[in-house]
């Protein structure tokens, strides 16, 4: 068997997925700083799978590691239909977008945990604003050099990525003009954006450790870049996505990013290789694709000239074809390029507001479509997430 193929038994490029859900009134539309309530009864059925964020409004869910794109389906269903019916006690919805269209960071309570506290004391009213929602995919590695090799190539497909993913174009009541305005709040941060290049593995760890040692960090969680090895789990994790609305939007990036992990280790192993390009080169076409997501154009460095980005999606899925077939996620990755037509959730957002003039009505729709393909749940009668379909 190949170890490409998740059913061999040296198969390493795992998925894991993050998710980062908005806690919604739907009677006011705004956002309800409800964690701690949900939290108690979610742990019972999620364990570690649900976590709490800086603010309240904010729910956090993780994926189990899985082999292939069809478990991390079953996995993402299962986790959004159990925290909507956490919720649903409450009589409070979730939502997958970027930002809150509506409502006012300066209006949240923070979750009264010692770590959150520490990163409001250091950070201020940086760490206030930060009302932003994203999703984080984990990619298996087969050790860190490796890590460091894939990362310094795939930076370059950072910003197609966020592209595809757009699902922030509001801030406080406001059309901001930018497809993804999480990310515009993002770079308020310390280490974010784009990572540098590293020559090692050693380098990068040489790297984290002057961090701790000069008090910088405490450890590799605080480097927040769009994309970093993990410092616990032994992967690459891509950040740079704002969460996506739909469920198949959610599955297609995840089997995209896996896709273009794979493409790029079996590049390195047939001994061809992609260019590497600088961090500067490819944080302009970052600045592009968050502010006009799908619609602009990204400059094809190899070219030297602006291409459509539509145009590039197309090339991007080409370039992984020869992989998505073993790595059984071809539906999954094809999806992109429905994205690439119907537009991301930002621009589904932005069409209604058009049409209605009442972000309300965005609201609205984004809670359905977050829960487009997910089973009504009655969670009362959980005492784990693993029976929720027989609810449904």
């Amino acid at each position: 068997m190949s170890v490409y193929n998740p059913t061999s038994p040296d198969f390493a490029f795992t998925i894991g997925i993050e998710e980062e859900y908005q806690v919604v009134d739907p009677e006011t539309r705004e956002l309800r700083s409800y964690i701690t309530q949900i939290l108690d009864r979610g742990r019972m059925i999620l364990r570690e799978q649900i976590k709490p964020e800086l603010h309240q409004s904010i729910v956090e869910v993780g994926t189990r590691p899985c082999r292939n794109i069809t478990e991390a389906r079953e996995e993402v269903v299962r986790l959004r239909a159990t925290i909507s019916g956490l919720a649903a006690i409450h009589n409070l919805r979730i939502v997958a977008a970027g930002t809150h269209p509506i409502s006012s960071w300066m209006k949240q309570e923070i979750t009264p945990f010692d770590r959150y506290k520490g990163v409001v004391d250091e950070m201020q009213d940086l760490a206030l604003q930060l009302l932003i929602f994203g999703m984080h995919v984990h990619v298996g590695m087969p050790n860190d050099e490796i890590a460091i090799e894939v990362m310094n190539v795939a930076r370059y497909f950072l910003p197609h990525l966020l592209a595809l993913s757009t699902s922030s174009p509001f801030w406080m009541g406001r059309n901001t003009g930018f497809k993804s305005y999480r990310s515009t709040i993002f770079t308020n941060f310390p280490r974010t954006g784009i990572p540098p290049n590293f020559n090692s593995a050693a380098e990068f760890h040489r790297y984290v450790n002057l961090l701790v040692t000069t008090g910088c960090v405490d450890d590799g969680k605080k480097i927040w870049w769009d994309m970093r090895p993990h410092p616990v789990f032994g992967t690459l994790e891509y950040r740079i996505c704002d969460v996506a609305t739909r469920l198949d939007e959610c599955l297609a990036l995840t089997a995209l990013k896996q896709a273009i992990v794979v493409k790029l280790y079996r590049m390195f192993e047939e001994n061809t290789t992609f260019r590497v390009y600088q961090r500067a080169l490819i944080m302009e076409n970052k600045w592009r694709a968050q502010r006009w997501g799908l619609d602009g154009k990204l400059i094809d460095f190899g070219k030297r000239s602006e291409v459509d980005t539509k145009a590039l999606m197309h090339e991007l899925v080409a370039f992984v074809d020869d992989v998505v077939d073993e790595l059984g996620s071809r539906r999954d990755v094809e999806y992109i390029l429905h994205i690439v037509e119907h537009g991301s959730s930002a621009d589904r957002q932005i069409d209604i507001f058009k049409e209605t003039n009442d972000l309300n009505a965005v609201v609205d729709n984004l809670i359905q479509e977050t829960m487009e393909g997910i089973p009504q749940v009655e969670v009362n009668n959980l005492t784990d997430g693993s029976n929720y379909s027989a609810l449904s």
